[in-house]
C-alpha cells in the first residue's frame, strides 16, 4: 500500500503523517511530496527519514491513495493527473468541495457515498466537520430546520506562519511577518478568509453550504459567523439549533453520548465541558454545554470543539483512506 502524501512539509501534511503512523495505517511505502524548493528534503515517518519527491515522481511510483494537503490551486492542477494515473486523491483543499461531481465526505455522516470511480474525494473545512459530526445524529431524530453558529477559530487554521505571528507578538518581536490584517495576540478578528460581496466571508459561506452538501439536505438554513482568536489547540464554536420536533434534553444526552466519533463533556458542577487546551492532540468532536433555547421552541445550545489540525483535517483524510481500504475501494 503506497500512500503519498502531498503537501508533507507543511503544517497540516507533518499532521497527516503522525495521524497515519498513529492509526497504524497500512503503509508499505511512503511517499511524501512537496514543492520543487522542499524536493531532497527528509520527513520522519515511524522513526525513519524519508526523502522528498517532487509531483512527477509521486505520480510516477503510482500510489494507491494521494492525501492532498498542499492548497486549492495546487490541487486544481494536480489533483487529476493523479486521477488520471489511477491515484484515488483525497484533498485537503476547498478546491472541489463544491464541485457537484464530488463527493465531499465526514466518514462518520456519508462516506458509505464513496465507490471505486471516485477518483477526487474533498474533505471538508475544519470548522464545518467538527460541527456535522454532532449536529448529523440529532438531525436523524429531530430533523434540523436552522443552525446559527459562531466560531472561535486557532491560529493555526491559518498555518504556520499565523502561529509565529501569535508568538511573536507575545514576545514582543515585531520583526515576524504579519498574516493577519491585525495583532493576534490579546485581540480577536472577526474575519477569516476574504470578504465576499454578500458581506459574508468566504469561511462563513463555506460553512453554510458544505453543511447543506455533507447532511443531504438543502432545506437546512445555516448562518455563520467565523472568529480568529489567540488559541492553538483547536477550534470552538458556538452551535444554536432549531428542530422540526421537540426533543428531550435527555434524549439528546443519549444520542450524542452514543454518536460516532463524538465525546460528550458536560458536567457544569465540576467545570467540565469542552476546551481546546484538552481537545489537542485527539482525534474526537468534544460536545458540551447542551441546554435548552428557552428563547425560542424546538431550539438547542451546543458548544463544540476539535483539534483542527486532527479531525478538521488531518485525522479525517486518513480515516476516508481507511474506509477505501477496508471496503476494498483502491
Amino acid at each position: 500500500m503506497k500512500i503519498a502524501v502531498v503537501g508533507a512539509t507543511g503544517l497540516v501534511g507533518g499532521e497527516i503523517l503522525k495521524v497515519l503512523e498513529e492509526r497504524d495505517f497500512p503503509v508499505t511505502e511512503l511517499i511524501p511530496v512537496a514543492s520543487e524548493r522542499s524536493v531532497g528534503k527528509q520527513v520522519t515517518f515511524k522513526g525513519k527519514p524519508v526523502t522528498v519527491v517532487s509531483f512527477e515522481d509521486a505520480i510516477a511510483a503510482k500510489p494507491a491513495i494521494a492525501i492532498f494537503s498542499a492548497g486549492g490551486s495546487t490541487s486544481l492542477k494536480l489533483a487529476p493527473q493523479f486521477a488520471e494515473a489511477g491515484i484515488t486523491v483525497i484533498d485537503n483543499s476547498s478546491a472541489w468541495r463544491m464541485d457537484p461531481t464530488k463527493k465531499l465526505v465526514v466518514p462518520e455522516i456519508n462516506a458509505n457515498t464513496l465507490t471505486r470511480e471516485d477518483k477526487i474525494i474533498a474533505n471538508p473545512n475544519c470548522s464545518t466537520i467538527q460541527m456535522v459530526v454532532v449536529l448529523s445524529p440529532l438531525h436523524k431524530k429531530y430533523g434540523i430546520k436552522r443552525v446559527v453558529v459562531s466560531t472561535y477559530q486557532s491560529v493555526t487554521g491559518t498555518g504556520k506562519a499565523a502561529v509565529d505571528q501569535l508568538f511573536a507578538e507575545r514576545s514582543g518581536d515585531q520583526s515576524t511577518e504579519k498574516v493577519y490584517p491585525h495583532p493576534i495576540d490579546l485581540n480577536v478578528l472577526p474575519h477569516i478568509d476574504v470578504f465576499l460581496d454578500n458581506g459574508y466571508t468566504k469561511e462563513e459561506m463555506k460553512m453554510v453550504n458544505e453543511t447543506k452538501k455533507i447532511m443531504g439536505d438543502d432545506s437546512i438554513q445555516v448562518t455563520a459567523t467565523t472568529v480568529r482568536i489567540p488559541t492553538i489547540g483547536g477550534h470552538s464554536e458556538a452551535v444554536n439549533v432549531e428542530f422540526e420536533n421537540d426533543y428531550q434534553v435527555s434524549d439528546v444526552f443519549n444520542i450524542l453520548s452514543e454518536a460516532e466519533g463524538v465525546i460528550v463533556q458536560d458536567d457544569p458542577k465540576n467545570y467540565l465541558y469542552p476546551m481546546p487546551l484538552t481537545a489537542h492532540g485527539k482525534d474526537e468532536v468534544f460536545v458540551g454545554r447542551i441546554r435548552r433555547d428557552e428563547s425560542q421552541p424546538n431550539a438547542l445550545n451546543l458548544w463544540i470543539v476539535a483539534d483542527n489540525l486532527r479531525k478538521g483535517a488531518a485525522t479525517n483524510a486518513v480515516q476516508i483512506a481507511e474506509y477505501l481500504v477496508k471496503n476494498n475501494l483502491v
